[in-house]
């Protein structure tokens, strides 16, 4: 059975695997593969730096087993990574602050997430992203993975 090629998104081909003989969806951009069609909706790109706390769904990083600092204390920590990423007299790339300060295993890559489509994110986080132009930050988002510093990348 051939699959749809006609509706595929930007970047998107047909391949044939070798070892399952069967076609797959290769994005030509990103190197991604997959034997299901790409999402057909609308796709962000952001990068965040996230602040856990006790009471996050995940009260652990990879820079902390146990995270026991108050919900008002990533707050705070949160402001103070804003006040550096907006401080004119001192330029620091997101990327690198998000590498060192994010509790997200994203921080490997620089906080960056990936694309992601529409109703894959939190309410709160994606609302925050579409809310923002390309380039731009948000101020502190609270989601019910702790707080986070958004940067829309696309």
């Amino acid at each position: 059975m051939s699959k749809e090629r006609s509706a595929l998104p930007p970047n998107w081909v047909v391949r044939m695997s070798q070892t399952r003989n069967q076609e797959y969806y290769f994005n030509t951009v990103t190197g991604k593969s997959r034997w299901d069609p790409p999402p057909q909706g609308r796709t962000l790109r952001a990068r965040h730096i996230l602040v856990k706390h006790a009471g996050s769904r995940r009260p652990s990083s990879w820079r902390e087993e146990h995270i026991t600092r108050t919900e008002d204390e990533a707050m705070e920590r949160i402001k103070g990574i804003l006040q550096r990423l907006i401080d004119k007299d001192n330029p620091v790339r997101f990327e690198d602050v998000a590498a060192v300060e994010s509790d997200c295993s994203s921080a490997k890559k620089g906080g960056d997430l990936g694309p992601f489509e529409l109703g894959a994110m939190q309410k709160p986080f994606e609302d925050a992203v579409l809310g923002l132009k390309v380039g731009k930050l948000s101020g502190p988002i609270k989601t019910d993975s702790g707080l986070h510093i958004i940067l829309r990348t696309e």
